[in-house]
């Protein structure tokens, strides 16, 4: 009998450590993109083609900030648009107002929270309370976790007990607006994009605001600091200096006083090559240019620098003198691709304007031509636009462009004919055609096309996945008051693009995935991403597809499926109580996609509505959880799915 006993402890013994040998790996998230290289990529591969709908929820967390709003009803979140990290077993997330909290990867409980108290200072310019990340850093031993505040500080909490780390600047902190003219702390310059660590130097950008009074503004430089001590080891000027590449493209003085010019997203680095990449947006202001004549680098530009000394290694312009607020709106994505043969490291920048510059990350050189070409010139008084803007030959657009005749409404006759009726009284025209004092109808909008969300890269099939929405506005020049800016002309009057009861005056996807092939440059396939106004009385008995939703979508793929959150309008989840607030879940929805063809497999809505962050996934114990922020005000929180029974 004892022999029995012994052979069956020993044959469990066996069979343990042959169920521990085959079960999943840990695979952790520790980067807002996933990876330096912003692929927003995992290997997780539990959840399948096959599985997927049994995707179920497994833990919410209920954001911090909840409480915090019940007792400061000014200090109103916006979205949770953070994506969250998990290091060494811990989830790491930053709230909307700034808080900080580790949770437990398999139950969402909170280990510990702190708050920076940045949210008192007041309401930061432009998107008021929202974060989108945090950065992890650790040497082996210890383990740092990096935020910009909305009150312009870069922080350092220990991850272990959630305390601000003393060897790090002074007290934890420190300043990012030191040395920044011009500069109002959380108002005109703040921080709400996660910071990036390279070879142990952290490096952050700047939200500058984007409704300025005057031409002289808050200039928006990039600076890095060592991760373990916090000084500053440099800084690249985003306007440059008198004597330095590029000021030559500012004409008589304007380099002197313009601002913005910002790094406002995410960014990426290459540890190997020592490079860290700067997608730059508009300079002030962003639809009128007649007081900074001059191509104006390093606007709107892919910079690439040494993350050791901060120098320029190489740029690429997107737009010349831009007047569409056509920032760069997220990190570029590097992807290691084959050409014709020719093993390239790469790196791809999606923009709003629809296109995908794809560029040797090593050295700047376009990998397929990008070709000059002439574009509309404006009428605006003073304006000096540029005469000619780059166009990528490789891979095509991925969204719509121009309020041009041939992407207008066409499901009736009677539809098309309104459309054109009521764009008679605008300016309207291909791509790049200029802001007016009429108004010029601009396609795509200053939303995107593609956004801070950006795009995802599947390094096994060379495909990169973009999400973006077909949204055009109004750009309309007026003249400001004299005794309160100094500026010529600013956008005003009309700004909202006209619709036909509620129906977009383009041809749909209104909302969209678009698969690249980076090896041969081209569209694997495009699919509309949620059922759009279909059922529209306009459209009635038209039986019509799939139109896609004119909501923002945010990406992961991983080694079995794609990922896509949709949740609320262009900016953010609808204010309780409006019109769309009450639209159908439709609108709100985490799904995921075959990668191959592009065919839905699952759609869920979040008990927390409003999925406007990127997911992220991880293994922990065996187990695959995709995790999404969602939510926003006195309702945000993250939400768990794992594989249920």
């Amino acid at each position: 009998m004892r022999r029995w006993r012994l052979a069956a402890v020993a044959a469990g013994v066996v069979c343990g450590a042959i169920v521990a040998a085959q079960a999943p790996p840990a695979i952790e998230w520790r980067y807002y993109g996933g990876d330096a290289g912003s692929r927003k990529y995992s290997a997780a591969a539990q959840v399948t083609p096959e599985n997927v709908s049994r995707l179920a929820v497994a833990w919410q967390w209920p954001s911090i900030d909840n409480a915090v709003v019940e007792a400061n009803p000014t200090a109103r979140p916006g979205a949770y648009q953070d994506t969250p990290l998990m290091a060494k077993g811990v989830l790491y997330t930053v709230t909307s107002l700034g808080q900080i909290a580790a949770l437990d990867p398999a139950t969402g409980r909170a280990r510990w929270t702190f708050d920076p108290g940045s949210w008192k200072t007041g309401r930061p310019g432009n998107l008021g309370f929202v974060h989108r990340g945090l950065a992890y850093w650790t040497d082996g031993q210890r383990e740092r976790l990096l935020l910009g505040t909305g009150d312009a500080y870069l922080i350092a909490v220990d991850a272990a007990t959630g305390a601000l780390d003393p060897a790090f600047g002074e007290a934890g902190k420190v300043d990012l607006m030191a040395g920044v003219a011009r500069a109002t702390r959380a108002s005109t310059f703040t921080n709400s994009s996660a910071p990036i660590v390279s070879r142990n130097v952290v490096v952050v950008g700047a939200s500058v605001h984007d409704g300025p009074t005057t031409k002289e503004w808050p200039r928006g430089d990039v600076t890095g600091y060592d991760v373990r001590t916090g000084k500053k080891l440099w800084t690249f000027r985003s306007i440059p200096e008198k004597g330095s590449v590029g000021y030559d493209t500012w004409s008589g003085d304007a380099a002197e006083y313009t601002g913005s010019t910002n790094v406002w997203t995410t960014m990426s680095a290459d540890d190997e090559l020592g490079l860290v990449y700067l997608p730059f947006g508009t300079p002030t202001n962003d639809f009128y240019g007649g007081h900074r004549p001059g191509a104006n680098l390093f606007a709107e530009s892919i910079v690439a620098v040494d993350v050791a000394t901060g120098a320029r290694r190489w740029h690429y312009q997107a737009v010349h003198h831009g007047l569409w607020d056509y920032d760069l709106p997220a990190a570029p994505t590097l992807v290691d691709i084959t050409v014709n043969g020719r093993a390239i490291k790469a790196l791809a920048q999606v923009s709003k304007q629809g296109f995908t510059y794809v560029l040797d990350r090593r050295t700047g050189e376009p990998v397929w031509p990008i070709e000059e070409r002439a574009v509309p010139q404006s009428s605006a008084p003073g304006e000096r636009t540029s005469p000619t803007q780059p166009f990528p030959t490789k891979p095509p657009a991925f969204e719509r462009q121009g309020m041009t005749d041939d992407n207008l409404i066409d499901f009736t006759p009677e539809l098309r004919a309104r459309a054109i009726e009521l764009l008679a009284p605008y300016e309207r025209g291909p791509l790049f055609t200029p802001p007016s004092e009429k108004g010029t109808v601009v396609l795509p909008g200053w939303v995107g096309g593609a956004n801070w969300g950006g795009a995802a890269f599947d390094p096994e099939s060379g495909r990169l996945f973009v999400p973006s929405m077909t949204s055009p506005i109004v750009v309309q020049l007026v003249r400001p008051d004299g005794a309160k800016s100094n500026f010529q002309l600013l956008r005003g009057g009309q700004m909202n693009a006209p619709m036909i009861d509620g129906l977009p005056l383009t041809k749909p996807p209104y909302g969209r995935v678009t698969a690249l092939d980076l090896h041969q440059g081209t569209q694997a396939w495009m699919v509309p991403v949620g059922e759009g106004p279909r059922r529209h009385p306009r459209l009635a008995g038209l039986n019509l597809p799939p139109l896609g939703m004119q909501t923002r979508g945010n990406p992961l793929v991983t080694k079995t499926l794609l990922f896509i959150a949709q949740g609320g309008g262009p900016l953010g989840p609808p204010p309780p109580g409006s019109a769309a607030a009450a639209a159908p879940p439709e609108t709100r929805k985490l799904r995921a996609f075959d990668k191959q063809m592009g065919r839905e497999l699952w759609a869920a809505e979040p008990p927390i509505p409003g999925a406007m962050a990127s997911p992220m996934t991880y293994v922990h114990q065996g187990r695959q959880y995709v995790v999404v922020a969602a939510g926003g005000g006195t309702n945000a929180g993250l939400v768990a799915y794992a594989l249920g029974s």
